[in-house]
């Protein structure tokens, strides 16, 4: 008779049923990583793939812990550990107990070697980024049509700004042809007139389906795009050469759209209190034009005509009267002075001595100092008139000797 289980318990025994095969309890795997993350909780999960098969993998915290390198997409490495059941899927995987390395991937390599070639040619050079437009007026998308990502920056774009225009270019993300149609995609949106900005992406994926994105024609038309460009491909821990290439890198597609496109409720708020600012700035302009003008006003007020001549009518009254002052100073100091050399005068001319006694005599128009100037005729110039002499007898001696003492 044929049981009748369920599905947890189906789950169950195929778990049991593997983990007491010896076989597959202590085993080792070689294989290249792909896909691979960390989560927050220490545990990693990847796939280890060869030519033909893939399984996947599951290294918890406490084994992780031990390994002495960071293990990433396209690392070949050798796997110890045992097959298991997770019986919540269903799901048949690998539990990881040590890792160690078995050399790198061909892809891993390859990547490299292109990230090492653009790199000197200066394809990944940060001077080179372009800052993204605050208002674009449309938003070209390359990715595919109908994949999550274009779904996601539309949503963003509503929320955000509802009257954003979104043109998409849709394009093949992954597989054979996927790298020359993002290519051509790029050039073609570039080129229509009111785009602004570009975001070029996919969702996420292992380091294959990525490819395309590490592509050497993807990354040059990246670089060569004539718009700014935003790399939104796969998820925060994925990093491609166009993530490199692109002028913004965002982690998500909804992060790009966030990017490219500004809330319009909190641009309207920025456009009042610039307005509100300006508007400030505009005032205290004026106010301080009106000062300086009428500051200019009252100096040319100042500088009229008539201002002027007022101006030296009262300079010149001022200094007609210190001229006055001067003058009158002066003429007392000189009246002073003449009052005072005419009285010196006085006491030392001859009226003085004529008052005394005195008399002056003359000889015709000369003053008699000497007998040798004694004339027959001569005049005596007394203090109340004139006398005329002549001359009788002349000596030649003391006139105030002895004749002078008998007297």
């Amino acid at each position: 008779m044929a049981w009748t289980l369920t599905v947890t318990e189906l789950n169950d025994y195929v778990r049991r049923a593997l983990a007491s095969d010896p076989s597959l309890r202590f085993l080792s795997l070689r294989g290249e990583i792909s896909d691979f993350k960390r989560y927050a909780s220490g545990h990693w999960y990847f796939t280890l793939k060869d030519e033909q098969s893939r399984i996947q993998c599951v290294c918890y915290r406490q084994y992780a812990q031990r390994v002495d390198f960071a293990p990433e997409s396209g690392m070949k490495v050798v796997l110890t550990g045992a097959v298991g059941l997770y019986t919540v899927s269903g799901s048949y995987q690998f539990y990881v107990e040590t890792i160690t390395r078995d050399g790198v991937g061909e892809l891993y390599l390859k990547l490299e070697a292109l990230k090492n070639k653009l790199l000197k040619e200066g394809l990944f050079d940060v001077a080179k980024k372009r800052e993204l437009p605050l208002l674009p007026r449309a938003i070209g998308v390359v990715t595919s049509r109908s994949g999550a990502v274009i779904h996601d920056i539309a949503t963003v774009t509503r929320r955000r700004y509802p009257a954003m225009q979104i043109i998409l270019r849709p394009a093949q993300v992954q597989g054979e042809g996927a790298a020359e149609d993002i290519a051509q995609g790029i050039a073609e949106i570039a080129m229509v007139p009111q785009v602004d900005v570009i975001i070029v992406g996919r969702g996420g994926g292992s380091l294959e389906d990525l490819w395309a994105f590490n592509e050497e024609i993807v990354v040059r038309a990246i670089a060569a795009c004539p718009v700014p460009v935003v790399s939104a491909v796969g998820h925060e821990v994925d990093v491609t050469l166009s993530d490199l290439a692109a002028d913004v890198r965002a982690a998500t597609p909804s992060a790009a759209a966030e990017l490219c496109v500004p809330e319009r409720d909190a641009l309207a708020a920025t456009i009042q209190k610039m307005q509100e600012s300006l508007g400030r700035a505009a005032q205290s302009k004026v106010l301080t034009l009106q000062s300086r003008l009428a500051y200019y006003e009252k100096r040319l007020a100042a500088c009229h005509p008539s201002v002027q001549v007022q101006g030296m009518q009262a300079r010149a009254q001022l200094l007609r009267q210190r001229l006055q002052s001067a003058m009158e100073k002066q003429m007392t100091a000189r009246r002073a002075k003449i009052t005072l050399l005419t009285d010196k005068l006085n006491a030392l001319g001859p009226r003085q001595a004529l008052s005394r006694g005195y008399a002056v005599v003359r000889a015709g128009r000369n003053a008699v100092t000497s007998v040798g100037q004694v004339t027959d005729e001569m005049t005596l110039l007394l203090q109340d008139g004139r006398v005329q002499v002549r001359t009788l007898d002349i000596r030649k001696e003391d006139p105030f000797g002895q004749e002078a003492s008998d007297v």
